[in-house]
């Protein structure tokens, strides 16, 4: 029904009713009239066509180009859909990030302030001990103070009295004490 449609269509706007002899005349149908060979090739084209099912592949591509352009918007409709998505998502999370950043923020303040106070707290205790430790070594060089000033008395007061003793001993008594201090060493070490 379609090729008997589109065949009379094609004779209908074939150019033989355009041209100036009718169709229809004995004059027509010589090989020497070009109207005629126009129209047996036009003819003959369209046999061709419609023998390698031309119309019926145009026809294809044509419902495959819709079918693609479809697909493509009905595509182009999800990939708006899951865009608006993901912006009220990316929206959400904006302000989510917001109040964690506000909330970051008021506890690092809140701790810069508690660690302010604990490092005025360290100095104080820091000062406390370091007077306390300057106390001590004070004491401590008042102490090792009097004791060189001791040690010195002591040292002073050996050296006098080995002085004297040296004035006052003789080569017998140093013998003898030596041999009595080597006796008593050994006797302590053994």
């Amino acid at each position: 029904m379609k090729y008997t449609v589109a065949t009379l269509l094609t004779l209908a706007a074939s150019p033989a009713l355009a041209a100036s002899k009718n169709p229809f005349s004995g004059d027509f149908w010589h090989l020497d009239n070009t109207d005629m060979i126009v129209l047996v090739s036009f003819l003959i084209f369209v046999g061709v066509l419609l023998y390698f099912k031309v119309p019926s592949m145009l026809m294809g591509l044509l419902d495959n180009r819709a079918t693609g352009i479809r697909s493509d918007l009905d595509e182009a409709k999800a990939l708006r859909e899951e865009a608006q998505t993901l912006l009220a998502s990316y929206e959400r999370k904006q302000r989510d990030v917001q109040e964690q950043a506000k909330r970051i923020v008021d506890d690092a303040k809140a701790e810069a302030a508690r660690s302010a106070e604990q490092a005025k707290e360290d100095i104080a205790t820091s000062v406390e001990r370091r007077l306390a430790s300057a106390t001590d070594q004070i004491e401590s060089a008042k102490a090792a103070a009097i004791r060189d000033v001791r040690n010195q008395a002591v040292a002073v007061a050996v050296a006098a009295a080995r002085d004297v003793i040296a004035k006052q001993t003789t080569a017998e008594d140093a013998d003898r004490m030596i041999d009595d201090s080597i006796a008593e060493v050994g006797a302590k070490l053994h």
